[in-house]
C-alpha cells in the first residue's frame, strides 16, 4: 500500500494517536506499551523524550540552526562557526546531529528518543548526547540492557547505532522495525525534492542541488 507523501515528510498527523502525551503511530502502541512493561519488571522506567516530529518543527529547527539562533557543535562537541564554512559545509555539519524537514524518522510516529525516568530526579534535563548513554553515563545499564535482545525482541532497533560517516550515532533513538522500514522504503528523492520545493528552508538550492548525495550519507539509513 502506498503512504501519503504528507505522512512521509511529517506534514499530517492523520496516522497518529496519543501515548502518554506523545503522539505515536497507531500500530506501535502495542509493541511501545510491552517494551515498557519489560523495562518496569527489570528495574526501569522508559520514558519518551520525543517522538513524532512535524515538518514545521524541524523545519523551524534547520533554520534557527543556519541562522545562528541555535548552536551546530562539531564530533568533539565544540561551537561551530558557521559564518567560515561554505554553504556545503554547513549543511553537512548541521546533518550530522539534525534530520532535513521531510527526512527526519520522527515525522512517522515510528521512533522515538527514550531515557530511564528511575536512574535520575525528576528535575534532571535530559540531554541526549553520548555521555549520557554510554560508559558509566547515567543512562548506559538502561541501554545496555535494552541491547541484551530486548529491543529486537520487541521488534524495535537502533537506526543510528554505528557511526556511518553520515548521522551521529545516537544511542538513545530507537524505531519500530515493522512500520519504519515500510516508511523508509518509500521516502524516495522525489517524494523529499517535491516537499521541499514550497518549504522556506535556508540554503534551498544549495540542498536540492545535493539531494542525492544528502539521502544516500543522511537519510537512506544501511542496514
Amino acid at each position: 500500500m502506498k503512504i501519503d507523501p504528507d505522512r512521509l515528510t511529517g506534514s499530517t498527523q492523520s496516522h497518529l494517536v496519543e501515548w502518554s502525551g506523545m503522539l505515536v503511530h497507531g500500530a506501535v502502541v502495542e509493541s511501545l506499551n510491552q517494551l515498557c512493561q519489560q523495562a518496569a519488571q527489570g528495574g526501569f522506567d522508559l520514558r519518551l523524550c520525543s517522538s513524532f516530529r512535524s515538518f514545521d518543527r524541524q523545519l523551524t529547527i534547520w533554520n534557527h540552526k543556519l541562522s545562528g539562533l541555535r548552536p551546530v557543535y562539531d564530533d568533539s562537541g565544540a561551537r561551530l562557526d558557521l559564518t567560515q564554512l561554505s554553504e556545503w559545509q554547513q549543511i553537512q555539519s548541521v546533518m550530522r546531529w539534525s534530520a532535513l524537514p521531510g527526512a527526519s524518522r520522527h515525522h512517522w510516529g515510528t521512533d522515538f528518543d527514550i531515557y530511564d525516568a528511575a536512574a535520575v530526579d525528576v528535575d534532571y534535563q535530559v540531554q541526549l548526547v553520548p555521555e549520557e548513554v554510554e560508559g558509566s553515563g547515567v543512562f548506559a545499564p538502561f541501554h545496555d540492557w535494552l541491547d541484551s535482545s530486548v529491543l529486537a525482541a520487541a521488534d524495535f532497533y537502533r537506526p543510528y547505532a554505528q557511526d556511518r560517516g553520515g548521522i551521529a550515532p545516537e544511542r538513545w533513538h530507537i524505531s519500530y522495525r515493522p512500520v519504519a522500514e515500510y516508511y523508509a522504503a518509500q521516502l524516495t528523492i522525489e517524494v523529499l525534492a517535491q516537499r521541499l520545493a514550497s518549504a522556506d528552508l535556508i540554503y534551498k538550492e544549495t540542498v536540492l542541488a545535493h539531494l542525492d548525495e544528502l539521502y544516500q550519507r543522511y537519510i537512506c539509513v544501511k542496514k
